[in-house]
């Protein structure tokens, strides 16, 4: 039994469509299992149910998935029930070259590594840098019209599909040889974000425009999920970076035997995600 916390989510959800799909015993944790709408057989539970590591050998953590100040609880809980190996989605921004560790981001997904290590279980840690999953937060602009108003048009990153590092998740499962590893992981290929809303465009059909608004105005529509704090911490790093060559690596390929998707691919698989 694998247990996928995170279930619902962009990557949690890609990963328990694989595993189920090759016939795996997949649990997989969800805020509101009635609504998570897994695959068929997929056990569904909640993060604090009884039992929810009953049977289970291998854990997929998501931060998101699992409140981060019971982190340690819940690999105490995963280790006394038999789980032996964890394998963490965390962040690229661990490990980069120029470390920013008082980044708000950094310092979640270093605390939450940390205690991984600290735990009686094997581990392999995700570290993916920007996530194809990200224009989204275009989508409601889209949808509307055809331009986007957003900050750093030409902003370089080299983003990864979600179902890249599910494959990435699955292999580090399910393979030997991934205990102590760190992978990091990104797409294929540099792109700027203006490229990245054309690239939609072409997906759909359309020609979209990229309109470049100041940070102060994007702080406050950008990333609704996120604390206001991190999402300026996530804009500053962004114009810091700004026109610099991203980090890509081959991980993808190396691990799974097939080259990561290109942004243009991500955008074609979720065009319908952006049709009004």
């Amino acid at each position: 039994m694998i247990v996928v916390t995170g279930a619902t989510g962009n990557v949690g959800r890609a990963l328990v469509e694989r595993l189920a799909g090759a016939g795996l015993p997949v649990r997989g944790v969800s805020r509101s299992p009635e609504r998570a709408a897994l695959p068929a057989g997929v056990e569904v539970t909640r993060l604090d149910a009884d039992g929810l590591f009953e049977g289970a050998s291998k854990l997929f953590l998501h931060l998101q998935g699992a409140a981060g100040e019971r982190i340690p609880r819940l690999l105490e809980r995963a280790a006394d029930s038999g789980v032996r190996h964890v394998v963490m989605l965390s962040s690229g921004i661990v490990g980069a070259d120029k470390e920013d560790v008082a980044h708000p981001i950094h310092v979640w997904h270093a605390q939450a590594e940390q205690a991984v290590r600290d735990s009686r279980l094997a581990w392999t840690f995700l570290r993916p840098n920007a996530f194809a999953a990200n224009a989204f937060n275009w989508a409601g602009q889209i949808r509307a019209g055809d331009s986007v108003r957003a900050p750093f048009a030409g902003a370089l990153t080299a983003p990864i599909h979600e179902d890249d590092i599910a494959a990435v998740a699955e292999r580090a499962l399910l393979d030997g040889g991934h205990e102590g590893a760190a992978h990091r992981l990104t797409g294929p290929a540099a792109t700027t974000n203006q490229e990245q809303v054309e690239a939609i465009g072409r997906a759909l059909g359309r020609e979209l425009t990229f309109v470049e608004v100041s940070a102060d105005e994007a702080v406050e529509t950008l990333y609704p999920d996120m604390p206001r704090d991190m999402v300026r911490a996530v804009l500053k790093s962004t114009e810091e970076s700004g026109h610099s060559a991203p980090e890509v690596t081959t991980a993808v390929e190396r691990i799974t035997g097939r080259p990561a998707r290109t942004f243009a691919a991500w955008a074609r698989d979720h065009r319908e995600d952006f049709r009004a």
